[in-house]
């Protein structure tokens, strides 16, 4: 799909420009769950969240983010 892919590529593109915006979004999702949930899932919440913070984190030109990269520690 071209413009899946095409958008995947802006969202990519966004990201490494402006890593601490995006961050604050994930964390911002993840209250958002932890509150419509009553933080009954607030572990795994935490867990996607530390996920996705590492990828965005992984995207910063250094090329060390992507998909299948098993992150350890």
């Amino acid at each position: 799909m071209a413009g899946f892919d095409d958008l995947r590529g802006k969202a990519e593109e966004f990201a490494k420009e402006n890593p601490e915006q995006v961050s604050q979004g994930i964390d911002q999702v993840g209250d958002f769950i932890d509150d419509k949930t009553g933080g009954k899932f607030a572990e795994q919440v935490d867990g996607a969240q530390q996920g996705a913070n590492d990828f965005v984190k992984g995207l910063g030109g250094n090329n060390q983010g992507g998909e299948g990269e098993n992150n350890e520690g």
